[in-house]
């Protein structure tokens, strides 16, 4: 038997024995047709996620650790229903130490360092003094730039994959970013009515909220106040914190309506004008938005090539 934690989920095969460190981000007690006990568990590294069960000793294993731990896994890979699976022997919570995060979460296959530059290529693109002096406000905040490299657009899916769920990953949200930037950046050539500081502007910010959505260990997981705010709410109020001062009431309120409407109108309450867009740049960013999202989620749930 391998020992240690080299063995990653995306490289196991049927009839492997198994000797690892993963997350755990799913723990379930349940109870076979027998009347008996099981035990189920989704264990997790950064190449994927594979199903662990345990049909003896269920509530004495259950008890040695709890959904988000890192775990020490020994069991046997099985094929069950046409899918891989894990038969338990020992599993039981262990220390991470200063292990690396990326290496139990999915994170991006692009070039972080890549796709900051390019971000930073696109906010110069922005002439407008008020708009780009707050963007340069923003990515000048050191500790922001880190959580926007390291945030997901949404937390890694667990069970059956979650409808709507795109760039689950860490630095998700930085890949998303810029490519809604970059297609903003090209709509404004074809529409060039369009307000294109102003859009380019809202492309660049109107996720931003999600640098304080999450929190990150052996799972990443919805911080208190991403789940009583939501990423819009604190986006909106990041933006408070730096813009009164930089822009006008008028230039302001406009760059809020674009991130408030960027989900539409069912995820602004309803607010604003006719379908609750009041902008053909919220309008833009909108329909911006829902392009990348759902091209890299259908990509990600396997619907595409």
């Amino acid at each position: 038997m391998s020992s240690g934690s080299a063995q990653e989920v995306a490289t196991l095969r049927a009839g492997e024995e198994v000797d690892a460190v993963w997350a755990c981000v799913r723990k379930e007690r349940q109870i076979s047709r027998a009347g008996t006990p099981y035990l189920t568990a989704e264990l997790r590294d950064g190449t994927g996620s594979i199903v662990a069960r345990a049909f003896r000793d269920a509530d004495l294993l259950g008890g040695r650790f709890e959904r988000g731990d890192l775990v020490r896994v020994r069991g046997r890979v099985e094929r069950f229903r046409e899918a891989l699976q894990i038969e338990l022997r020992q599993i039981a919570r262990t220390e991470g130490g200063e292990q690396d995060l990326a290496r139990f979460l999915p994170s991006s296959r692009r070039d972080l360092d890549e796709l900051e530059g390019f971000a930073e290529h696109l906010a110069r693109e922005v002439y407008d003094p008020g708009l780009r002096a707050l963007l340069e406000r923003l990515l000048g905040d050191r500790a922001l730039r880190e959580e926007l490299r390291r945030a997901p657009c949404w937390p890694p899916p667990s069970g059956p994959a979650r409808a709507g769920a795109h760039h689950a990953y860490l630095g998700g949200l930085l890949e998303h970013t810029v490519a809604v930037a970059t297609m903003a950046l090209e709509l404004c050539t074809v529409h060039p009515r369009l307000d294109r500081d102003l859009l380019l502007t809202a492309a660049l910010v109107h996720d931003l909220g999600k640098t304080e959505e999450y929190t990150y260990g052996a799972a990443i997981e919805r911080s208190e106040r991403g789940r009583m705010l939501g990423h819009v709410e604190l986006g909106l109020r990041l933006l408070a914190r730096h813009a009164p001062a930089l822009l006008r009431e008028d230039r302001r309120l406009q760059l809020e309506h674009c991130v408030l409407m960027h989900h539409g109108a069912d995820g602004a309450g309803g607010r604003g004008g006719r379908g609750g867009v009041a902008s053909p740049e919220a309008l833009a960013l909108q329909r911006l938005n829902a392009l990348d999202a759902s091209v890299k989620g259908a990509f990600e749930l396997g619907l595409l090539r």
